[in-house]
């Protein structure tokens, strides 16, 4: 078992020894973003910081961060982590990344259902044919008796040229959008509506910070919580998480 582990992680450990001893060099910004330029498309934005390892950048794209030396020569992506703090420090960045966006949306997209002092508030993005999704909406009461409030995006899994895509429209467009959503997640018909709607902004929103599947809770402090929690244990780990910070 250590023979297989120290085979996995040789090259790793070589890359970084090649870090280290290697001379500083100052970060060259100009040639980073001529690089950049060349790879990534001209409308992602593009953040350059410093990390804790001198001639590394951390560079984040749109949702994404990848690690770059200070010439620009080299990019190469994966997890830092400072070793004494035990602390995942890409997490950290693309945390950052979700939080900053979070800011720009506005609540009244959000099609909301919850108590009216919630102790805790979540993004979810949500596609009403997900059985986890309707599993989720199945035990809001729970939810919502936890304190909990629920602040539902949609995330069409199956894109925009997909019935979902339609259906969430049809959601964000009804009279009453809680009722509608209800009617959606029991796998009741909608009549079909057309507006100014969110949704192909949630979906994109969602792609960008990273969201690969749903049910995806998100805390407005930008921590992205895949998948179906229960509401008690929910409510435990959002708790968990208060007392961190």
């Amino acid at each position: 078992m250590r023979h297989v582990v120290t085979r996995r992680i040789y090259p790793m450990i070589l890359g970084l020894i090649g870090l280290i001893i290697s001379p500083w060099v100052a970060a060259d910004y100009e040639a980073i973003e001529a690089r950049l330029a060349d790879i990534v498309p001209a409308n992602t934005p593009v953040t350059i910081n410093e990390t804790p390892i001198d001639g590394v950048l951390e560079v984040r794209l749109g949702g994404d961060v990848v690690y770059m030396s200070a010439d620009g020569k080299h990019l190469f992506q994966g997890r830092l982590i400072d070793l004494d703090t035990r602390e995942d420090l890409t997490s950290r960045a693309q945390t950052a990344i979700r939080r900053e966006r979070i800011a720009a949306i506005d609540p009244d997209e959000f099609v909301t259902f919850g108590p009216d002092n919630p102790t805790h508030r979540l993004m979810v993005f949500t596609d009403p044919d997900c059985g986890y999704c309707r599993r989720l909406h199945e035990q809001m009461d729970a939810y919502v008796a936890e304190g909990i409030e629920i602040n539902y995006l949609g995330f069409p899994r199956a894109g925009e040229d997909s019935s979902t895509y339609d259906k969430l429209v049809s959601v964000w467009c009804a009279n009453d959008p809680q009722a509608a959503m209800n009617t959606a997640k029991a796998g009741g018909e909608l009549p079909a509506r057309d507006c100014d709607n969110p949704v192909s902004k949630h979906y994109q929103l969602g792609q960008d910070m990273g969201v690969t599947g749903t049910p995806a809770l998100l805390g407005f402090d930008g921590t992205l919580i895949p998948g179906f929690v229960p509401p008690d244990q929910l409510k435990a780990r959002l708790e968990q998480q208060a007392n961190a910070r």
